[in-house]
């Protein structure tokens, strides 16, 4: 079911091109590249750090949620696409050397790796559905726009 939801968030850049991935429709930072970058870094900070047990500054995480969201000029469709695929599959060789009832480390007490399973499918799921949104109306509008030329 994870990686169900991972093929979600990638599918969201697979419909849409540079531009329309960058465009916000909401007052958030909340765009399909932002979402797509923030679930990149989702995936590293509880596999890559918390299962790993690398430190999330030797990872280049952000200290914010908020700051996962932020694209940098050099952040394409390709290059973050590239990077939550390849952050997904380091993801499954860390989870893959563990027991499902192992417990990790995290600010509100130990949590097992079958929690932070269940944590990132609704992770994922609720992100997937927001692209889901924000890309038919990006696709809508610019159906609209040709329409009207």
């Amino acid at each position: 079911m994870l990686d169900v939801q991972r093929e979600e968030g990638d599918r969201l850049l697979s419909e849409i091109d540079d531009t329309a991935a960058r465009v916000r429709l909401v007052p958030s930072l909340t765009t399909p590249l932002g979402l797509v970058k923030h679930a990149t870094c989702v995936e590293k900070v509880w596999f890559h750090s918390r299962v790993a047990g690398v430190p999330r500054w030797e990872l280049g995480l952000p200290d914010t949620v908020e700051q996962s969201f932020v694209l940098e000029p050099e952040d394409t469709v390709d290059s973050v696409r590239g990077a939550f695929l390849a952050a997904c599959e380091h993801s499954r060789e860390v989870a893959a050397a563990h027991r499902l009832d192992e417990l990790f480390p995290w600010h509100q007490g130990p949590v097992s790796l079958r929690f932070i399973y269940g944590h990132m499918i609704a992770e994922l799921a609720r992100h997937a559905g927001h692209g889901d949104i924000l890309v038919e109306q990006l696709k809508a509008g610019a159906m609209q726009s040709t329409t009207t030329r």
